[in-house]
């Protein structure tokens, strides 16, 4: 039977998760109209990022990684019975295992508020709300999970776009949240956690009439010693590692940017909005759509369909990333304060978050082509190598965080702070949230390498034609957008004092000649839309 294109798989998740992500920005919009860069806004985003971190492995990493590749072999070689049988029991397992996790949290909320946030320690306002928030956010683990498990078995069935569209819930509530029920509340930032508890909840039920229509709607049972379960843990555990390294790194940033000046965490936050719309709609989506893929290749030992697929992955990457890096760091500025500066958001707040976007946004190709290159390694079963690399990255990460922070502390601190105690120092000097987004970039470029690296010397890719030609074209379109791009900063150099309807045109005007600048001179150099599909 003939596979279903990749491309149409590719665009379906892609319009989807398009939808989830504007309206995310909307969200974020939302949250910085209502609340600004405070303390309490610093204590919701470390309560939701650290719930989200397990979100990011589960749904969009080591969950999926290690689940896919079995249910796919199963549905190809065994029974429905035993296919329905397999889902009945991960279900129960994976859900009775978090439950438990989840609980924990709740209870110990302190103690993990505590881990992630010294610094609030001496900060009893803050601290408290980080705690309350917390255990509004904790359950969400249970509820996503269990989403996971429903999409990579639609995924599976090449079904990608319901899984995809299912976040939109999540903002929809957050926007609701913050517009809404804020208003109605003593403490206005725990809206946005009762908004994260009812969208986990809503994003389960969401996936049920899909899995009915496939006959997967099963009763979770528990099945610790069901055999395709235990493949699937063993799987799982080094894959939790080895696919969230970037997510790992953010939370190490958490704990540091606790340390340093009020409104460090939002600013971190709202720069991350910028690399989903790359990342989260071609990056992830890529992922997603050729593991299946490729491991039907590896079950049917087709080595040259395995290397097909993924150098048109590889390809497709690098025509979206390389452009976004350029695009979100040339038009950091114009991006923040078009789509942020209102309401409680300021001048100030602006240029901090634009510091963030531009350092994170040179980490963009890395981080889209990890996304990539990391199936090829789970379709085959191994999750070790990406251990490794993910083990060398983390602590790279943690190494670059300190020289990169002293360096700017060193640089930017008046000579009176430097007299004094570097905590005290570090909570005063304003931008040095810019060492974590430099060190996240470079990190990610160094577990780009490695895994790279051991690809070609497990020899289970083959480069296909062609790539001097694809290189070269990308490199020419580039150059004529940035060329562009800097002509319309030059000639417009500060945003933060425009009025809205001033940077909205300007913005548009930018982005749309840019954009439009990059694709006639990739298809006036040769591409064309054949180049871009794969069966």
């Amino acid at each position: 039977m003939k596979s279903p294109s990749m491309l149409r798989g590719l665009l379906s998740f892609s319009s989807m998760t398009m939808v989830s992500r504007v309206l995310g920005l909307l969200r974020d919009i939302s949250i910085s109209h209502v609340f600004g860069a405070n303390v309490a806004t610093d204590a919701f985003w470390v309560a939701f990022r650290i719930p989200n971190f397990m979100r990011r492995m589960f749904a969009e990493g080591a969950f999926s990684t290690a689940f896919v590749p079995v249910f796919t072999e199963v549905k190809e070689t065994d029974t429905h019975a035993q296919l329905k049988e397999l889902m009945s029991r991960v279900a129960g397992t994976l859900g009775g295992v978090l439950l438990v996790v989840a609980a924990l949290c709740v209870l110990f909320a302190p103690q993990v508020a505590t881990v992630f946030t010294p610094g609030a320690v001496d900060e009893p306002h803050k601290f408290t709300l980080t705690v309350q928030l917390l255990r509004l956010t904790f359950p969400f683990l249970l509820f996503v999970a269990l989403t996971a498990l429903a999409g990579g078995a639609l995924n599976s069935f090449h079904r990608f776009g319901w899984p995809a569209l299912t976040p939109v819930i999540l903002n929809l509530c957050m926007i609701a949240g913050a517009w809404w029920l804020s208003k109605r509340l003593q403490t206005p930032i725990l809206a946005m956690g009762w908004a994260v508890l009812a969208a986990g909840l809503l994003q389960v039920l969401f996936q049920l009439p899909a899995l009915r229509s496939l006959d997967l709607l099963v009763l979770p049972r528990w099945g610790w010693r069901h055999p395709q379960v235990q493949r699937i843990m063993r799987q799982m555990v080094p894959t939790l590692f080895g696919s969230s390294v970037s997510q790992i790194n953010l939370l190490f940033d958490t704990v540091i940017a606790s340390l340093l000046i009020s409104g460090s965490q939002t600013w971190l936050s709202q720069a991350d909005r910028f690399l989903e719309l790359p990342l989260g709609v071609f990056g992830v989506a890529l992922g997603t759509v050729i593991l299946p893929s490729l491991s039907r290749h590896h079950v049917a030992t087709d080595h040259a369909g395995f290397s097909k697929a993924l150098d048109w992955g590889l390809r497709i990457t690098l025509l979206i990333a390389v452009p976004a890096m350029f695009g979100l760091m040339l038009l950091a500025q114009p991006l923040v304060a078009t789509l942020f500066q209102n309401g409680q958001f300021r001048p100030f707040d602006t240029r901090m978050t634009t510091l963030s976007v531009t350092a994170l946004s040179f980490g963009v190709p890395a981080y889209a082509l990890v996304k990539v290159l990391l199936p090829a390694f789970y379709a085959r079963k191994d999750t070790r190598t990406p251990v490794r690399a993910g083990v060398a990255a983390l602590l790279s990460n943690m190494l670059l965080n300190g020289v990169f922070l002293l360096t700017l502390y060193a640089l930017w601190a008046p000579p009176e702070l430097r007299a004094g105690s570097l905590l005290e120092g570090l909570s005063r000097v304003p931008g040095l949230h810019l060492a974590l987004g430099m060190a996240s970039a470079v990190a990610s470029y160094i577990n780009l390498a490695l895994l790279w690296r051991w690809l070609r010397r497990a020899d289970i890719y083959q480069q296909q034609p062609g790539w001097g030609r694809h290189l070269a074209r990308l490199a020419m379109a580039c150059a004529a957008m940035v060329a562009l791009l800097l002509l319309g900063r030059w000639y417009w150099p500060d945003w933060t004092s425009l009025s809205v309807a001033g940077r909205v045109w300007r913005l548009a005007l930018l982005v749309g000649a840019g954009g439009a600048t990059y694709v006639t001179v990739l298809f006036a150099t040769g591409l064309r839309l054949r180049d871009l599909q794969h069966e």
